[in-house]
């Protein structure tokens, strides 16, 4: 049985997956994948929301209100050891991206809010890069819009790159609790690339009383919903593994809360 918080790829067609806050059942997070064939493109409103087009792989001219932005992306895998092509817009605009080599984007969207914002191209060079963790919790990271880029209302997007037979997203932690500043709400998603493909991976989501305790055995394009609780991701040996996280709430403000059970680890 599929857990409820896995939203499974599609193996073929134009759309990979499609994560809207009507199907998580929350108010916030949107994520959509797709791939592009050369030559395709894809036209969208943004409505009353805000987006963050990433550009995973390949490459694309992205159009917003007439205004062209040719040629984002040059990564051939997101196993690159380099940043994504990224493009925040604001909520009422008009957006085709259409592909100048096979590609594949991520389509990251939130609430717009009410303040007037720019059209914002996210040079890869200023996204900023860290490695967390230590040992077989060790994982790269790469900001492409964080918390104190103040372009977005709501949206906050993240990569990470977890090494075959590790851990990422730990200790566990949550942010579900609106309580800054020791805690924001936040819901989440997970989409997962796996290295090689056929792999898979492992995430739990879980609350301290276990009213939410789900284990989701994740494959290549998936995407798994984290409403609330703690989510820890397992990398098993032989298969590296990305994902991209997609955050938003009230307040665009990333401070999580670790499991007191599993927070031991960080003082040994």
């Amino acid at each position: 049985m599929v857990s409820p918080l896995l939203a499974k790829a599609r193996p073929e067609g134009r759309e990979i997956v499609d994560v809207t806050p009507e199907r998580a059942g929350w108010t916030h997070v949107g994520f959509r994948a797709l791939r592009l064939k050369a030559g395709e493109a894809e036209t969208l409103a943004t409505g009353t929301r805000e987006l963050c087009l990433v550009v995973l792989t390949g490459t694309v001219d992205v159009t917003v209100d007439g205004q062209l932005h040719p040629n984002l992306g040059t990564r051939r895998s997101v196993f690159e050891e380099r940043s994504p092509a990224a493009v925040y817009v604001p909520a009422g605009r008009q957006v085709t991206v259409r592909a100048v080599a096979d590609a594949e984007v991520a389509l990251c969207s939130a609430p717009g809010g009410d303040t007037p914002r720019e059209v914002r191209v996210i040079d890869p060079a200023t996204m900023r890069r860290s490695v967390r963790g230590a040992g077989s919790n060790t994982r790269y990271i790469c900001d492409i819009l964080p918390h104190d880029d103040p372009s977005a209302a709501h949206l906050l997007v993240v990569e990470v790159m977890t090494p075959a037979g590790h851990s990422s997203s730990y200790p566990p932690h949550k942010h579900d609790v609106e309580a800054p500043p020791t805690e924001t709400q936040l819901e989440e998603t997970y989409y997962h690339r796996l290295n090689p493909p056929q792999g898979f991976a492992f995430q739990r989501v879980y609350t301290d009383d276990r009213s939410l305790d789900e284990a989701c055995a994740v494959e290549n394009h998936d995407v798994v919903m984290v409403p609330r609780g703690y989510h820890p991701v397992v990398a098993p040996h032989g298969y590296d593994l990305y994902y991209l996280n997609v955050m938003a709430g009230p307040h665009r403000f990333w401070v999580f809360k670790n499991d007191p059970a599993h927070e031991w680890m960080l003082k040994a």
